[in-house]
């Protein structure tokens, strides 16, 4: 997909931020610190529009961006060991819960694991209740270019396994490896709404 134009719109704490239009959104969730923001950055190929961190839980509402004015992405807040406190992390949970199950202009989640690590605790319940709320999803593996590709092909069949799910996609930010291929998924859920 040519993007000609990619801008950041808004952080939204709750529902009343939210932006009014109808535009489609690709909502993109998972752990802290697996590569959210430099996935963004990638597809959109604009350096540092997500920002990115080496401190893991910067994201702490969803950021809305703006693509070629047709349609939105969403980085949702990252969930796991970041240091905040107890109240905000769960206020984290509530907000991205709420996004997710409320949203009609959501047409795709894309839910990203470390290609390196096994899928957590919160991946499981995350990938369930995807599962069960019916909602269009795919499995995007990040950090693939820090594997060879025998490890990265284990890797991913493990993934598939423990998520009970074959469309696992491996990515790279620093390569561009599945960068296509995300595209097509993302540009087909579009046009599917």
């Amino acid at each position: 997909m040519k993007i000609t134009k990619a801008e950041f719109i808004k952080s939204a704490f709750k529902e009343d931020d939210w932006p009014k239009d109808s535009q489609p959104e690709v909502a993109f969730l998972g752990r802290s610190n697996v590569g959210k923001s430099s996935l963004i950055n990638s597809l959109l190929s604009v350096r540092g529009l997500a920002r990115t961190s080496s401190t893991p839980g910067r994201t702490q509402s969803l950021n809305f961006f703006s693509v070629n004015d047709k349609f939105k992405f969403v980085d949702l807040p990252g969930f796991g060991y970041a240091r905040v406190p107890k109240n905000i992390k769960s206020s984290w949970g509530e907000m991205a819960t709420t996004y997710l199950a409320k949203r009609r202009q959501l047409v795709l989640s894309i839910h990203i694991v470390d290609s390196r690590h096994e899928p957590t605790k919160q991946d499981l319940q995350l990938h369930e209740w995807l599962d069960q709320s019916d909602k269009p999803r795919l499995i995007v593996a990040t950090k693939s270019d820090k594997l060879s590709h025998n490890e990265l092909r284990r890797n991913l069949q493990h993934i598939a396994r423990v998520l009970d799910d074959d469309s696992v996609m491996a990515y790279s930010a620093k390569s561009g490896r599945g960068r296509d291929e995300l595209w097509r998924a993302i540009k087909s859920a579009i046009e599917l709404r």
